[in-house]
């Protein structure tokens, strides 16, 4: 706890120094970057100390605001979360120094550092919080921090719309936040977290309606379909750096709140658990499916973090079931599953959004069909991108692959015991989850070959530049992370054995099946087969070649990069076979006419069609209402003062009601 308390000291005093250094980029930068990297490493002590030792620390004192402490706790279940934030936040600060090393000769970064260490900090003051008015004003401070950080090139009006749909949907959420923790404090008297069992008491229905609004209150942060209608537009405007701590650490504090609140309501009902795993698998494959037809790059990997989400929450949901249904073991597999898949998302959707940040900063654009033959000019951002491609599509000898590995057989073990509807559910859900990993490898594949292969398809491509150290560092710290996970996932998982006793209620201790404790052994020889074969295709590339012939070029004389497969095409068989007509884009085909007809343009535009056809006529119609009320606006002190007169009187009147017994 004096490791956590020291880290949030650090954050503040670096906040406020970088405030100091208006004038002065470089130094911004580098007092974001010491601020940040002195907190995180105290951080991960803490975290890994709360992991292994178990057990509740919390430390309080006393503050000027009504109903509130300021007080903190660590356990379990908040060190598995601080983990990742930590160890991200470190790392895109790092990277985002250099990031943003040119941007400092046209405007000040203090501003940015600021912004960023004080959402580093809310971020870990929201999985540490013990009171609900701090916790709330975390969650605000995270979100109002955030915002200002997704605007941050503002200047362009595709940022500031996606900017203030974040803020909307972040507040439309807050409010259902708002009621789960009015009927919460009401039930149990109290604003403390440790006060809260007066909950696990309360009927089915209003757990069941608690349980609701923490849902998709938190879900709306989690990402969570139908409500994840800001994260594909948030996440690639904001700077890359900023968008891989948001989609690998911050969207994990709306499942830290979902996992907080059930640990808090009575004893989970079977259905609760199929209502996660079902949202969990449909935003899973939507997330995946809308991946691949994007051409903005940072959007696809946007869309991927929907689809990940998705993942992990099929896990706890289908954990939640099998512990309801009493099979112990089975939910054992599937939350150890998930949690480990939290931590793996941090690490290789990091690795992958500043990986796409680095081919931003050499091309200048999003838009994978203007990049091309990266690889040749970007060797190492290209080899930690296809690691990272690697992992993320769960192929070893990477992480990935361990905690879908663990979810699967989670499934497969509830498919074989259950009985009826959930036993053929269980193994309905490894036919959707193989389905969605069939399209991630598509997706991914489609982003390595589009961007890094092949020839330049456009003069900012031919001139792309490798990233520099500060930028390549972060990246190859996360892609060692990651295969840490693959070769040893026996001792990684062995860290979750005391937040796997606090979510399932007793003391467990997961052992793996030997399947997944050969995992390391497998992916170690798999490493030496890949470095011999890259030894042995290094001395062909010395052998001088003598005879050079040009290859069959198909009937084109003079091929250009027109010719190549472009995003759109590369995955047009899988939208067309695989996808469903409501996910499927709009393609507009100008006509071709007479003898000689003109140029001829075929355009693909991929929409949300939750924010298009559900969301949006939604708030317009909201809008519309809200604007016949205007007239209440009147302008006139008087009119108001009559308002909050009789506003006052209603109160007074349902105060004196309700104390006489007629509530």
């Amino acid at each position: 706890m004096i490791l956590l308390q020291t880290a949030f000291l650090i954050l503040a005093l670096a906040g406020g120094v970088s405030l100091l250094t208006w004038r002065h980029p470089r130094l911004a930068s580098w007092t974001g970057v010491v601020g940040a990297s002195s907190a995180g490493l105290l951080t991960v002590v803490a975290a890994l100390q709360g992991l292994s030792r178990g057990g509740l620390q919390s430390w309080s004192t006393g503050w000027g605001v009504p109903a509130g402490s300021l007080a903190l706790q660590l356990d379990p279940l908040s060190a598995c979360f601080l983990l990742p934030i930590a160890v991200l936040g470190i790392c895109c600060a790092i990277y985002g120094a250099g990031y943003l090393s040119h941007e400092g000769a046209r405007r000040s970064l203090a501003t940015h550092w600021c912004l960023y260490l004080l959402m580093f900090a809310a971020m870990l003051l929201v999985v540490s919080a013990a009171n609900v008015l701090l916790f709330l004003i975390a969650w605000e401070i995270m979100t109002m921090s955030s915002f200002l950080l997704v605007a941050w090139d503002h200047h362009q009006e595709a940022v500031r719309k996606a900017a203030w749909l974040y803020l909307l949907a972040a507040h439309c959420g807050l409010m259902l936040l708002f009621a789960f923790f009015l009927q919460a404090g009401t039930i149990s008297q109290s604003q403390n977290f440790s006060d809260f069992a007066p909950l696990a008491r309360v009927s089915l229905p209003s757990a069941s309606l608690l349980f609701l609004l923490a849902l998709f209150g938190f879900g709306v942060k989690a990402g969570l379909l139908p409500v994840h209608i800001w994260l594909p537009d948030a996440h690639p405007a904001a700077p890359s750096h900023v968008s891989a701590l948001m989609s690998g650490a911050l969207v994990k504090t709306g499942i830290y709140g979902i996992l907080r609140v059930l640990s808090l309501l009575p004893p989970n009902p079977a259905w609760w658990g199929w209502v996660i795993a079902g949202l969990g698998i449909a935003g899973a494959l939507y997330g995946i499916a809308m991946a691949c037809l994007q051409r903005d790059i940072k959007r696809s990997l946007a869309y991927s973090t929907i689809e990940n989400v998705g993942i992990i929450l099929l896990g706890l949901g289908f954990g939640f079931v099998a512990k309801a249904q009493g099979h112990q073991a089975i939910a054992l597999l599937a939350l150890a599953g998930a949690l480990l898949h939290i931590w793996n998302h941090a690490l290789f959707k990091g690795l992958m959004f500043l990986g796409a940040g680095s081919l931003l900063h050499a091309t200048g654009t999003r838009n994978m069909n203007l990049m091309g033959g990266l690889l040749k000019r970007m060797p190492l951002t290209g080899l930690l991108w296809i690691g990272g491609s690697l992992a993320i599509s769960a192929l070893p000898p990477f992480n990935g692959l361990v905690s879908e590995w663990l979810i699967y057989l989670g499934l497969l073990q509830g498919g074989i015991v259950g009985s009826g509807v959930s036993g053929l559910s269980a193994l309905l859900l490894i036919g959707l989850l193989g389905i969605v990993g069939t399209l991630a490898l598509v997706t991914f594949t489609r982003l390595v070959g589009i961007c890094l292969l092949g020839e330049p398809r456009s003069q900012v491509a031919g001139q792309a530049h490798e990233a520099g150290p500060l930028m390549l560092i972060p990246m190859a710290v996360l892609l060692a992370a990651c295969l840490v996970i693959g070769l040893f996932p026996q001792y990684v998982v062995g860290l979750l054995n005391a937040p796997l006793s606090q979510i399932s209620g007793q003391p467990v201790s997961l052992v793996l099946p030997e399947a997944l404790t050969s995992f390391g052994r497998f992916n170690g020889a798999l490493i030496l087969v890949f470095l011999a074969v890259a030894l042995f295709l290094g001395r062909l590339r010395n052998r001088r070649i003598t005879d050079v012939q040009a290859t069959w070029g198909c009937g084109f004389q003079f091929p250009t990069t027109r010719m190549s497969y472009t995003g759109e095409a590369f995955s047009e068989l899988a939208f067309r076979r695989v996808l469903p007509r409501p996910v499927q884009p709009d393609i507009e085909v100008s006509n071709v006419s007479g003898l000689f007809p003109g140029p001829s343009q075929v355009q693909q535009t991929s929409r949300d069609s939750f924010l298009t056809y559900q969301w949006q006529p939604l708030f317009i119609w909201l809008a519309d209402r809200c604007q016949r009320l205007r007239w209440l606006q009147q302008g006139q002190l008087a009119i108001y003062l009559l308002y909050m007169f009789a506003a006052s009187t209603l109160l007074l009147a349902w105060t004196v009601w309700t104390s006489r017994g007629g509530g």
